[in-house]
């Protein structure tokens, strides 16, 4: 760059891994340009409409992608496409006259953004399934570990952090089989000139075979389904699907990345995201160890769910056969979402497979409010030794109540005691039977088993899309 100190986005270099910018880089744009460019001259020599000379000579200087000419001619002709055919073509003193030979721009830039986000979806998927992996080992780790779940943000009835784990991964399971479905239907435009009528190739293919066909052949090449129909691009509902499904994908990380920083306040303390020895928590506060991976994780998703509503203007707004209102935005938004997409995954592999548990603090809170839970279970015990059902909800409301005043005052929860000791309650149940009864370890149902069952898909899972197909 001419600049000695350029403008440089935080996705150059802080977001997003090497070989992701690897996909979406300058250079590998042009020699994707470059490499359809070829396969488009490869079939048109099968109908002698390029000569072998010329088809070799185009081979032999595919990969001479020289960005600093293109750049200087584009500022001249002010389209990136034509800049890189002038230099490409100058690269071919025998088969330069043919490159773009029938096509129009969008041929070729529509093509390769496709192969990018086929590309970048498959880096993704390979990122998706070793954050899932890290679940599975810490599902299992934890699955029989109990702990209070809260609802509304209140101590609520116990789970097991296993099965709380597991919720996540069910839930980003999901987003992979959406993300592989989307990969499995991805297409690029074809061939199909100005309008999508291929009115180009049919002149060109006069009397030698039919123009879908010959786009069949250039696909076949690149490996690449075609649209059946387009217009000048691709249906641009296209990436609108795509960006939908990774800011799905975000949304998931995003609810994982706040409940762990709730857990991190000081106040419960039972999570926490791994931390350097020497890492620092605060410029001014060295006792500080905020959540800073989890905070990032949130707000990067939060960028990522904006970006399917640019991805729909462009799909609702081109109009008619086109219009170049997509274009600018698209060179920002396609790269920018599969960035921001797999430094999320990145850092929730970081988290998880980092995840520090605090089993005292997980004891300490089931303590104070696991009683609570247990409130329940004890009242389908008294029914069953014969207790009117309503008189023994107003007796258990009374003493929660009153439990609740304690602990409000910073004192243990007294509620076991209160219930052991109750007269009308030990008519029909013991002391110990009440306090079983209380035991909210116990009050988990099948969530540890239902947990590692759910371990052995995500590995089962994993296992199978490493079979060769």
């Amino acid at each position: 760059m001419d600049n000695p100190d350029p403008y440089l986005t935080p996705f150059t270099w802080r977001y997003g891994s090497p070989e992701m910018r690897e996909i979406w880089s300058e250079q590998t744009t042009r020699c994707l340009w470059r490499r359809i460019w070829v396969a488009l001259a490869r079939v048109q020599n099968r109908y002698g409409l390029v000569s072998a000379e010329q088809l070799a000579d185009l081979e032999a200087h595919a990969e001479e992608v020289d960005f600093d000419r293109s750049r200087a001619v584009e500022a001249e002709v002010r389209h990136d496409v034509m800049a890189e055919v002038t230099v490409f073509a100058s690269q071919c003193p025998i088969g330069g006259g043919i490159i773009h030979l029938g096509a129009t721009s969008m041929d070729v830039k529509d093509n390769a953004s496709a192969l990018q986000v086929r590309q970048a979806l498959d880096l993704l998927l390979a990122r998706l399934d070793a954050l899932l992996a890290a679940f599975a080992d810490q599902i299992e780790r934890w699955a029989d570990t109990v702990c209070i779940g809260y609802t509304h943000l209140q101590p609520a009835e116990p789970t097991t952090l296993g099965y709380r784990l597991a919720l996540y991964a069910q839930d980003l399971l999901e987003d992979r089989e959406d993300l592989r479905r989307i990969r499995a239907a991805w297409r690029g435009k074809g061939f199909k000139g100005a309008v999508g009528t291929s009115a180009s190739y049919a002149l060109l293919l006069e009397g030698r075979t039919s123009p879908a066909a010959f786009e069949a052949e250039v696909m076949a090449e690149l490996d690449l389904p075609a649209w059946p129909l387009t217009n000048q691009t691709y249906p641009r509902r296209q990436d609108w699907l795509v960006l939908s499904q990774l800011a799905g994908l975000g949304s998931t990380l995003y609810r994982l990345a706040m409940d762990l920083r709730v857990l991190q306040m000081p106040v419960l303390g039972e999570w926490a995201e791994p931390f350097g020895e020497k890492q620092i928590g605060s410029s001014a506060m060295p006792f500080k160890r905020n959540p800073v991976e989890a905070e990032k994780l949130n707000s990067l998703a939060r960028y990522l769910a904006q970006l399917p509503r640019v991805a729909w203007d462009n799909t609702a707004l081109s109009l008619l056969e086109r219009t170049l209102d997509d274009s600018a935005n698209r060179r920002i938004v396609l790269p920018e979402a599969f960035l921001t997409a797999e430094e999320l995954l990145r850092s929730a592999t970081t988290l998880i497979r980092g995840l520090r548990v605090n089993e005292r603090a997980i004891a300490r809170t089931l303590a104070q409010y696991g009683p609570f839970a247990g409130i329940e279970p004890l009242l389908m015990q008294l029914v069953k030794a014969g207790a009117d059902r309503q008189v023994m909800h107003g007796m258990l409301r009374e003493a929660a109540l009153q439990a609740w005043s304690e602990i409000e005052a910073g004192r243990e929860n007294p509620l076991e005691e209160l219930l052991a000791a109750h007269p009308e309650l030990r008519r029909f149940l013991t002391a110990e039977a009440i306090r079983a009864a209380l035991d909210a370890s116990t009050y988990v149902g099948d969530a540890a088993g239902r947990a590692r069952a759910f371990a052995c898909t995500l590995r089962a899972t994993l296992a199978d899309s490493l079979k060769p197909t």
